[in-house]
């Protein structure tokens, strides 16, 4: 017997999309497999977006192919959305309606029986902690559960395939963690997920595999412990600096002292091994740090090796 998820429930090779001059998405592969938590991490404007729009049957491909389920979103696009449920980047939920009618109407768009949509809804609210807001206009709740609502919507249609465009944007870290738990609840009910995001710790604690995409081409990809074990380091030094003349004399000081030294706006990474050889080094230095942490590397640490900037730049 074959293993589910082995499935290849999106496929792309050689996929592209252009606006005017710009190539948004630069001939990237892509393979989705049933079950799996996929992502696609880079900062904004790196074609994320554009590449689930084409996924979602939003957007035609200029060029290359894709298939999702199975099927070609250039003909079979009313069919895919059938089985498949989105969550846009902004909220587009009907905040003049109540949570509940939110879910109902949302519900009747695909022909899904009064009864069995409001069997549906309940379930739903349950799962997004809303119950108690059953009756509440959308307008005043917080973005959180603005999210939570937004995510419970597209689940209505029970579909193969969920696609989350910046799930948390603008979420306080709360918010965030709560909706990750939901996103982990769905992944155990056998939810496919393909998700875009420019949070490094979101990417690190969610997806199964990803890609770092940059200028619309992916310069990177595999599970994030593949990805931190393949371009980072054991162990990052992290120094801090009251002044910023000391952070770039500390900066030239310490060149050798890892594999990698960078020097950022308030502190300066030591890519290293071997901790014990560095931390001799920062101990020499004339002008000592004001904060010294040793940590594990990152998904951070694996986008500034590749890229040669942070996401937050």
């Amino acid at each position: 017997m074959s293993d589910p998820s082995s499935e290849v429930l999106v496929a792309a090779r050689g996929l592209t999309k252009s606006f005017g001059g710009l190539h948004a998405v630069d001939g990237i592969d892509v393979e989705v497999h049933r079950g799996e938590i996929f992502g696609f991490l880079g900062a904004n404007g790196a074609g994320k977006s554009s590449t689930m729009r084409m996924i979602g049957c939003v957007s035609e491909r200029d060029g290359g192919e894709l298939t999702v389920l199975g099927l070609d979103p250039s003909t079979d696009g009313v069919e895919i959305r059938g089985r498949i449920g989105v969550v846009p980047q902004e909220d587009n939920l009907d905040t003049e309606l109540t949570v509940w009618d939110n879910l109902l109407i949302y519900g009747r768009y695909f022909d899904i029986p009064r009864d069995e949509v409001r069997r549906r809804a309940d379930e739903l609210l349950e799962f997004a902690q809303l119950t108690e807001r059953r009756h509440d206009k959308v307008d005043p709740l917080s973005g959180g559960m603005k999210r939570r609502l937004t995510i419970a919507r597209s689940l209505v249609n029970r579909p193969e395939l969920l696609l989350l465009d910046e799930p948390t944007t603008g979420l306080d870290p709360q918010a965030r963690h709560l909706l990750w738990e939901r996103l982990y609840q769905l992944k155990r009910q056998g939810v496919t997920q393909v998700l875009t995001t420019h949070y490094l710790d979101e990417a690190e604690q969610l997806c199964d595999r990803l890609v770092i995409m940059e200028r619309g081409r992916i310069v990177a990809t595999g599970s994030p412990r593949e990805l931190i074990d393949t371009y980072a380091t054991r162990e990052v030094v992290e120094l801090r600096f009251s002044v910023t003349d000391h952070r770039d004399v500390a900066a030239a000081d310490l060149d050798g002292a890892g594999a990698r030294v960078e020097a950022l706006a308030e502190r300066v990474l030591v890519y290293t091994d071997d901790t014990d050889s560095t931390m001799l080094r920062v101990d020499a230095l004339g002008q000592p740090p004001a904060s010294v942490l040793v940590r594990r590397s990152t998904l951070e640490d694996v986008y500034l090796m590749i890229t040669g900037r942070t996401l937050d730049e």
